[in-house]
């Protein structure tokens, strides 16, 4: 049975749970959601889609399920793709999801939703500066890691992986230059060396220039 993901493309959370289902060769397809004319706020959203408004939305048979970390670990778990290698490994795996969901993806979503995605006249620059700082922070720590390995958990690419890129393969501008950290520069390079990997606008529906 093909697995339904609502989604769009210029959503990062969106993007892990495309790429867990692209790189493992899932039967599936993108619903795309239209965000940017407030679908996922809508009732309709809410009431038969999530009821927290957001994406990504996967649905594979009777089971729905949001959250993207949460994605990643059912589709580790029910398929056997992506997932630690031991309890350990397990364990070290959701250890990165939640500091990227709490240190890196949430506050790059923000950066470049600020900088890219609102009229100039209305961009806050002492908040986008400040959101930047954090993200410099996040990606010292991840550069630090990756310093040595070529994956974030053990020798093969996790969730870890996959949650971690989430944002950092994205053209717009909202702080990250790869040039700056040489680590997550060949780390993004063995991702994109996967077979079936896709940049987000390539493996979503949805795009800046759908709306230009």
């Amino acid at each position: 049975m093909t697995m339904k993901l609502y989604c769009f493309g210029e959503s990062g959370h969106s993007y892990k749970a495309a790429l867990a289902l692209e790189l493992a060769g899932h039967d599936w397809q993108p619903v795309k959601v239209d965000f940017f004319n407030g679908e996922t706020r809508s009732d309709p959203y809410r009431q038969d889609v999530n009821e927290m408004g957001e994406c990504p939305v996967l649905e594979d048979g009777d089971i729905r399920l949001s959250q993207s970390g949460v994605i990643q670990q059912y589709l580790s778990e029910t398929y056997g793709h992506y997932g630690g290698r031991s309890k350990e490994e397990e364990r070290d795996v959701l250890r990165w999801i939640l500091w990227d969901n709490h240190k890196l993806s949430s506050v790059a979503g923000m950066t470049r939703f600020l900088m890219n995605f609102l009229p100039r006249e209305k961009q806050p620059a002492e908040v986008i500066g400040f959101l930047q700082g954090r993200l410099k922070s996040a990606y010292g720590i991840l550069d630090a890691h990756l310093a040595n390995r070529d994956w974030i958990v053990g020798d093969a690419p996790t969730n870890a992986d996959l949650t971690c890129c989430g944002y950092l393969f994205y053209p717009e501008p909202f702080g990250f230059a790869r040039s700056d950290w040489p680590a997550i520069d060949r780390w993004l390079a063995n991702l994109e060396a996967l077979p079936r990997w896709k940049s987000p606008y390539d493996l979503m529906p949805g795009s800046p220039a759908d709306r230009t």
